[in-house]
This record gives structure tokens, sequence and C-alpha cells, in this order.
């Protein structure tokens, strides 16, 4: 549990080591913006949290980031909660929900998540959609396209369903659609996934103005998701180092 004393403690050697894992990053985003033709403004990093406890969510909110992403709600909720405790100086965190989401699970994100990245059936839209009315909250999008049919477990909407789902989200009562989200393929050179996958946001745009964000790009492949026009990148250990063992 971090509490106030741990708060004032956290300028330490993890502080520093996250500082220039950060510093690093965001050179590495400036220079394929600059290589795409883009403003470095147009990307936002999402510092993926995973496995990572609240204190490295409180390092880096006061080093300016404010955009956080898990994937496992049990984790997230706890951590989402241990943060709300702390009265902070800094920014409140801006959590983003990019893992599997089943349906009874959805109450529970609703409670804390600002956005939720891997929304890729109908079902899900509309229990999304039911909690977040009976919450009083407006929750915003992003559906999840599968651009990887031959890896089973990775979630997301085959790619003739995504406009029907974006069409279900922006129709809703309760819900915003921001846009699309993917993971590159496994083992294969990501480029032509993120340009089917910017062709695509290019359709979505286009029934939806309002459909901008488009999130791609991890540690490894942020180069490529930039180039094809992605608005987020989630970085995970690029920035936070290896992860921990699963608890």
């Amino acid at each position: 549990m971090v509490d106030s004393q741990a708060l004032s403690e956290l300028e330490d050697e993890r502080t520093h080591e996250l500082a220039a894992n950060l510093k690093a990053l965001r050179d590495r985003i400036s220079a394929a913006c600059a290589a795409a033709d883009r403003p470095a403004a147009e990307v936002a990093l999402i510092a993926v949290t995973k496995f990572f406890p609240a204190d490295d969510v409180l390092r880096l909110l006061r080093l300016g980031l404010t955009e956080f992403g898990e994937n496992r709600d049990q984790e997230a909720a706890a951590k989402a909660a241990q943060v709300a405790d702390i009265q902070l100086r800094s920014a409140r965190p801006r959590w983003h929900f990019i893992g599997q989401l089943q349906t009874n699970k959805v109450r529970s994100v609703v409670a804390y998540a600002d956005v939720v990245q891997s929304v890729d059936r109908l079902k899900l839209a509309a229990a999304l959609d039911q909690a977040a009315v009976r919450s009083g909250r407006t929750l915003s999008c992003l559906v999840q396209v599968n651009l990887d049919p031959d890896a089973a477990g990775r979630g997301g909407a085959e790619p003739a369903d995504v406009e029907r789902i974006a069409d279900a989200v922006a129709g809703s009562a309760a819900l915003r659609l921001g846009g699309l989200m993917a993971v590159a393929p496994l083992d294969a050179d990501p480029r032509p996934a993120f340009e089917r996958l910017a062709q695509l946001a290019a359709k979505v745009r286009g029934a939806h103005p309002e459909a901008v964000s488009l999130s791609a790009g991890m540690s490894g492949d942020l180069e490529p998701a930039i180039a094809a026009g992605a608005t987020h990148v989630r970085i995970g250990s690029a920035l936070l180092g290896r992860r921990p063992p699963l608890r």
C-alpha cells in the first residue's frame, strides 16, 4: 500500500531509471514522428504498468506521464484505488483498460477506467454501455482489431466486423467511440499489418469523424506504428524494464 510518506520518498534510484527510460522513449517517438513528417505532439505515450507497483505509477506521474494501461481487472482496480488514495500534486492518472475483457468484469472496469481499448464484440459494447449508464459515466472506447488471425487468445474483432461494432459504440447512450486499437502479428514484419489498420481506421473515421485515436505500437514496433498514423503507443518494457514474475 502506498502512503503519503512513501510518496515523499519516491525520488530514488528507480525514479532516475524511469526518467532515463522516459527520455529515451520520447527521443524515439520524436525521431519516428520526424521521419513520418508528423508533429511529436500527435503521439501520446501510454505506460503499461501491468505487474508493476502503484509506486511506479506515482513516479511516472511526477515525471509528467498521465496515461496508464492495464490489462487485468483485479490488478488494475486495486492499483487505481491505491493511487486514488494519494493526494497528488501532479495530474490524476487516466486509466486505459487494454486487455481482453469478459462481460462479468465490465462493472468493475467501468468504475475506474477512462478508456476501454479492447472492445471486440457487440455483446461487450452493450454490457459496457449498460454499466456506464448505471454508474453515470461516459466511457471512451476503442474497437480492437485482430491483425493476426493465426494467433489465438489475443482478442480483437475480425476486420470485416469492425465497422459494425464501431457503429454500435457510436450509437450507444454512454459510450464514446475513440477509434481503433490493435497489436501487431507475432514474429512478422508489423508494417503491412499497421498499413491495413490505418486503412480501416480511415474508413471508420469516414463514418465517425470523432474516432481519431489509433492505438498501435509497443516497445519493439513503435516506429512503424507511428509511420502508419498511430496516435497512441503502449509501452511496457522499454519504459519500466523487465516485468516482475506473475504474482
